[in-house]
């Protein structure tokens, strides 16, 4: 396939540009914005039937639309026109080819239009086929032999060393290895970074993934990852047991900051080199804060939680947002919602999502009526992550006693998050999810191990118990007490 299109588009080109092309596609196809919706709901028919089909062509030599068939070829014959843009796509048309044909600089235009449309509409752009790059395309050809991973094999599966009780990083790194996106992302040597890679937590993450689909099945030892995470977490050094739901938000926390500093140190280095230092000390502080950056942990943990306070006086709504990493749900008896104990993942969402009355002695000045009123308090979810966790709280403290809740919450192996989000009704996207891995407590709330079940491969699960790894049903996994659930979304919309 030619890159240029065909002689005749090439030819319309040294004379027209492709001022006529961006416009009728920005209007009449991708619609960028209101204005442009309302003229091609107005202007967009057949200039020969009337008829405002699903597929219509618009002419690029003049101003004519006309119908698929012989509507839009009788006024292309007639006038000698040769090139119309089928507008249902904004796919290029040849008429003396019989043809669609491709530009690459026209799809590049075509492409920026429909980014504009999706942030117009607040929507996500549409799937984009991947191109590869020159340094992409050069690799592949230099390394043609491929690896071929079929079903039930071991690639990808390592068993972990225990360090002194450290089953509960393990568990988070098999959780971690096999979150799809993540490993997609390490897989394919997108961490780029400048310091020594001894120095760099994420550059650390990098080489373990490779060591897990390197083919070798011995166990891996993680004492620099443990001693990299002591070092920028100092709350969890020590060769004691620790809570595998705080590593875990410690974990993603470190590699926040690190993909961020690397990001700032990276564009620092691109300005510093096209001008003077003083002229460029740009902060990073406004994507150094979780949730408002576009590193890989935020693309795919960060969520929005949505906090709206109602009045019980004038029934003013104040809403905040706020970014999350993960959901933490209660499991024991609660007065505010009937003393009711939940029994599955359904139910702690529901009770999370529910109305709360906050009462008299938690008043909250109202910025409607300027004073102190009762009111209710909601959490809905505003946005969700590409992957959602969710950590069951079974280690109760209190001044009276710590207690761990072992009573067994049902959670299924896909489910529908649409009830529990924001806009119900106007919500875009796709909220089903899948498991794929769940983090387990075995003991009390003193003494203990951790064990995960992942997803190896679709409909395979194993069970990873530090340097063992066997295979497990996923009845096993469904009937395991479940600490950390991970869902992943079984639809990505494309930005």
């Amino acid at each position: 396939m030619s890159e240029t299109g065909c002689r005749h588009y090439q030819s319309y080109l040294k004379e027209h540009g492709y001022d006529t092309y961006r416009v009728i596609d920005a209007y009449f196809s991708a619609c960028v914005n209101k204005d442009a919706r309302l003229k091609k709901a107005t202007h967009c028919h057949c200039f020969e039937c009337g008829s405002a089909s699903i597929q219509l062509y618009a002419c690029l030599h003049c101003i004519y639309f006309g119908c698929r068939g012989a509507h839009i070829h009788s006024h292309l014959r007639a006038k000698k026109h040769h090139v119309a843009l089928e507008l249902s796509h904004g796919t290029l048309y040849c008429h003396a080819c019989r043809d669609f044909i491709y530009d690459s600089r026209s799809r590049e235009y075509a492409l920026i239009n429909r980014k504009l449309e999706a942030k117009d509409l607040q929507k996500s752009l549409g799937w984009q086929p991947w191109i590869p790059t020159a340094k992409e395309s050069n690799l592949l050809l230099a390394n043609s032999r491929r690896r071929l991973v079929r079903p039930n094999q071991t690639i990808g599966l390592r068993g972990l060393l225990n360090l002194g009780a450290t089953c509960f990083m393990n568990c988070i790194v098999q959780a971690l290895v096999h979150t799809p996106l993540l490993s997609d992302y390490f897989m394919s040597d997108r961490h780029d970074c400048g310091k020594s890679s001894h120095k760099c937590l994420v550059c650390e993450v990098s080489r373990l993934f490779q060591e897990f689909y390197s083919g070798s099945r011995s166990p891996l030892s993680l004492h620099r990852l443990l001693h990299l995470i002591w070092n920028h977490a100092k709350h969890l050094a020590g060769y004691e047991q620790q809570d595998a739901h705080e590593f875990f938000i410690a974990t993603l926390d470190v590699l926040h900051r690190h993909c961020v500093k690397a990001k700032a140190e990276h564009e620092s280095k691109s300005n510093s080199s096209g001008s003077s230092s003083g002229t460029n000390s740009t902060s990073s502080s406004t994507t150094s804060s979780f949730g408002q950056c576009n590193c890989i942990i935020d693309q795919i943990f960060t969520g929005m939680l949505q906090s709206d306070v109602v009045c019980q006086a004038c029934k003013g709504v104040s809403t905040t947002f706020d970014p999350f990493w993960d959901i933490s749900l209660d499991l024991g008896e609660t007065t505010t919602h009937g003393g009711v104990t939940p029994k599955t993942l359904i139910d702690c969402l529901e009770r999370y999502t529910r109305a709360e009355h906050l009462g008299s002695a938690a008043k909250i000045k109202c910025s409607t009526c300027k004073s102190y009123q009762e009111s209710t308090k909601q959490f809905s979810l505003r946005t969700l992550p590409s992957v959602v966790s969710f950590h069951l709280k079974r280690f109760e403290h209190s001044a009276l006693i710590d207690r761990k809740i072992s009573s067994f919450i049902q959670f299924p192996v896909e489910f529908d998050m649409t009830p529990f989000m924001s806009e119900k009704k106007n919500a875009y996207g796709d909220f089903r999810f899948s498991l794929y891995a769940v983090v387990n407590h075995v003991g009390t709330i003193d003494t203990g191990h951790y064990t995960a079940y992942v997803r190896h491969q679709k409909d395979t699960w194993v069970k990873c118990d530090d340097h063992v790894i066997t295979m497990a049903s996923l009845k096993q996994v469904l009937d395991s007490e479940g600490y950390l659930l991970f869902y992943h979304k079984n639809v990505l919309e494309y930005e």
